[in-house]
């Protein structure tokens, strides 16, 4: 829907269902009662996830024209979608999985250029005159644990071969924008463990592989000026702010800001998510206390890494959080992970929520408009401990209502 932050929807990760049919479904389950709460007498919007089996199906001539149709039937479309998780998320274990195929692998080109070719035709017209882009969120490039990281060697291999495949999906944007006149972007999104999980990494991977081998190659490929090569990269490779991810890594929002800015890079959208925190007192016993306290977040479906801050004021990373229950030491000050909560609660008794970070990025989203797209992601309702879950729908329709009344406030 749209708000004075820009286009506000919510991701359909949440929704189980990898082939099309299935998830389809779920969508007309919720959708219809969730625009009659939200957004009963505007357009509501939506960040549609698909499988790499669903948009197989989805691109079917026959699918897409009936989702089409449903869609403006329904006064919904779409804006944004999410090219993550290639496979199956929910009822599985998905953990590091969630990265594969990585962007080393034709399996991933071709995923993602089926997503853009989706979206060119789903994205509204009316919209599009306006002036927004479509966005497509996708892996930090890979996952470095699967990777001898520390070597030199393999980081500028890994590098170099990720790059290569995202030129070639920017060189499919190029091509798009010529023959529909829709403006598309990739947006590559940080997380804990990924090749890129910080901002500094993501402008140090732009600034050394993407630029450089992007101007040699699109300026022979489309005739190109070396300064128009490198704007068409910029348009169309942008960051994913998840908010959560970057809360995790400790790294402030308007920093982040000012140095993408200082680099001319652009974020795509905000991912409106949550993770966990807790500072830990000096004592043994509240310091168990607090560890007893994650313990009900660690469930087995997807990676909860966890990033220490140290006594020291160093980072202290772990893959996941059985290895940061069986590690706590006195030098530990306070733990992040990457679980996310929900947008609408701060406290968990001794744990908290960085939902503070929410907060900062909306009010710096309201000073400087960075993007015009904004998708609430909370996927875990599953798997929250008992006590936190709650009925889907009611839970979406509280966390977008609760993103509305803080850019009100």
């Amino acid at each position: 829907m749209k708000t004075p932050l820009g286009h506000l929807g919510y991701c359909t990760n949440i929704h189980p269902g990898e082939s099309w049919a299935d998830h389809f479904a779920a969508l007309r389950q919720a959708l219809p009662e969730l625009k009659q709460r939200l957004s009963p007498g505007a357009p509501f919007g939506i960040g549609l996830r698909l499988s790499n089996e669903a948009s197989e199906e989805l691109e079917q001539p026959e699918n897409l024209v009936a989702f089409q149709r449903w869609l403006a039937e329904n006064d919904c479309y779409i804006f944004t979608m999410n090219g993550f998780p290639f496979g199956g998320f929910h009822h599985t274990r998905v953990k590091d999985q969630v990265h594969a195929p990585d962007w080393t692998t034709e399996a991933r080109v071709e995923y993602t250029k089926r997503l853009f070719r989706i979206l060119s035709v789903l994205l509204p017209v009316d919209e599009l005159a306006n002036g927004i882009p479509g966005g497509v969120s996708t892996s930090p490039l890979s996952y470095r644990h699967w990777f001898e990281w520390e070597q030199p060697a393999a980081r500028d291999y890994i590098f170099s071969q990720t790059t290569q495949n995202v030129l070639e999906v920017v060189a499919e944007l190029i091509k798009l924008r010529q023959q529909t006149d829709r403006l598309m972007h990739l947006d590559l999104e940080p997380e804990p463990d990924g090749v890129i999980e910080t901002a500094d990494e993501f402008i140090a991977w732009f600034t050394d592989y993407l630029l450089p081998m992007g101007i040699e190659q699109l300026s022979e490929q489309f005739g190109l000026t070396d300064e128009a090569a490198e704007a068409a990269i910029c348009e169309h490779v942008r960051l994913c702010y998840d908010v959560c991810h970057f809360a995790v890594g400790y790294e402030r929002p308007a920093e982040v800001l000012d140095k993408l800015k200082q680099y001319g890079l652009r974020v795509g959208k905000i991912q409106i998510s949550a993770a966990l925190k807790a500072e830990f007192p000096t004592d043994l016993a509240g310091r168990e206390a607090v560890r007893k306290a994650f313990e009900p977040f660690n469930e087995p479906t997807y990676l909860h890494q966890v990033v220490a801050r140290t006594s020291s004021g160093e980072l202290a990373r772990f893959p996941d959080l059985p290895e940061a229950l069986a590690a706590l030491d006195d030098t530990h000050t306070e733990w992040r992970s990457h679980f996310h909560v929900p947008i609408f609660v701060s406290d968990y008794g001794l744990l908290q929520s960085t939902q503070d970070d929410i907060r900062e990025v909306l009010r710096l989203q309201t000073e400087r408009a960075f993007t015009n797209q904004l998708e609430v992601e909370t996927y875990t309702w599953d798997v929250l401990p008992g006590e936190l879950k709650a009925d889907l729908v009611d839970s979406i329709e509280r966390e977008v209502k609760w993103v509305k009344d803080v850019t009100n406030e």
